[in-house]
């Protein structure tokens, strides 16, 4: 295995342990993934991640969205991703959640 693997391999374990983070009935983003493991700049590297998530639903990278609480990809569509939301008690204004239910990860 090349260095460069063993990087992307161990930045898509600590998204996946940050995502993991996330409570049942609320949301995160992208980009506050990516500030909670230290790479701030990341955040398309995030979604790349959770894309590839061999994890679900252990994992629950439908708690991820975009940074204007727009819904964002899923591997199995957005509309998927939206039920999923939904059946956890997340409320929607049209295709974007509701601020009260954003979920900030502790910052030192």
């Amino acid at each position: 295995m090349f260095f460069a693997d063993m990087g992307k391999m161990r930045f898509e374990e600590a998204v996946y342990a940050k995502v993991k983070e996330i409570p049942c009935g609320q949301v995160t983003t992208y980009k506050e993934v990516a500030i909670a493991i230290g790479k701030g700049k990341s955040f398309r590297a995030v979604g790349n991640a959770l894309n590839r998530n061999p994890y679900l639903p252990t994992v629950p990278c439908h708690r991820v969205v975009k940074s204007d609480l727009s819904i964002g990809g899923f591997s199995k569509g957005t509309r998927a991703k939206k039920k999923l939301l939904t059946e956890e008690g997340v409320k929607f204004d049209g295709n974007k959640v509701r601020p009260e239910f954003l979920f900030r990860f502790c910052r030192s």
